[in-house]
């Protein structure tokens, strides 16, 4: 069988994968959804994930588009969750599949080589493999503690890091119920980047929680 080649991405890319990433909660109004990323913002999230699975598409439109000023005008990647076609639509920066979205691949065409293209491994360090070889330039596991968000994920233990970091040369994400207490052992294992949604969206002062979170990331640093 013969394999298709894909072509080298931009190191741009990955570089930006890195800190608190945001991913935005289920909100209907684009206004209140604005605030709060433009809370998360000015507390340092590095990137930004537009996640809305119950809007309908006019609303994912609006939101998206009105994110994606927001995140310009604060130099932050913004990147849609599994939609292809609202990622062109609305230039974002990048894209992220789960299990049963879109091809790796053809996203990865579909996007062109200077977008960053994320995939969900949950709890496989062999699909992260796969992953990174059609073209993701970062790869996520999950969920790492109980997560209201998807309550019925697997589990991903912080084991897993080690392993993932000898196979996969692209950052690691880190996913699922991950607050400012039990962040710091996510970072000590390897994740190069935390996705965090109710503990960063759900807190009384946004701006506050998101430097609680960057906070940690700078400890690590020499």
């Amino acid at each position: 069988m013969n394999r298709v080649a894909v072509p080298e991405r931009s190191t741009t890319a990955t570089a930006l994968v890195s800190g608190l990433y945001a991913i935005t909660p289920e909100e209907r109004d684009t206004d209140a959804l604005a605030e709060k990323v433009r809370q998360a913002l000015a507390g340092g999230a590095r990137i930004v994930q537009y996640r809305n699975k119950s809007a309908d598409r006019a609303l994912r439109v609006k939101q998206a588009a009105a994110l994606a000023v927001l995140c310009r005008s604060a130099a932050v990647p913004l990147v849609i969750n599994d939609d292809l076609e609202l990622a062109l639509q609305i230039d974002a920066d990048g894209l992220h599949l789960g299990r049963g979205d879109v091809d790796i691949a053809r996203a990865r065409k579909g996007l062109g080589e200077r977008k960053i293209l994320g995939a969900s491994c949950y709890d496989s360090v062999d699909r992260a493999v796969a992953a990174s070889s059609l073209g993701a330039d970062y790869v996520a596991f999950g969920s790492i503690f109980p997560s209201t968000t998807k309550p019925g994920a697997s589990c991903a233990p912080l084991s897993l890091f080690d392993r993932a970091r000898e196979r996969v040369h692209v950052p690691i994400v880190a996913i699922g119920g991950i607050t400012p207490e039990n962040a710091s052992s996510v970072i000590d294992a390897g994740a190069d980047c935390i996705a965090v949604i109710s503990a960063l969206f759900d807190a009384t002062d946004i701006a506050a929680a998101a430097r609680s979170f960057e906070r940690l990331f700078r400890r690590k640093s020499p």
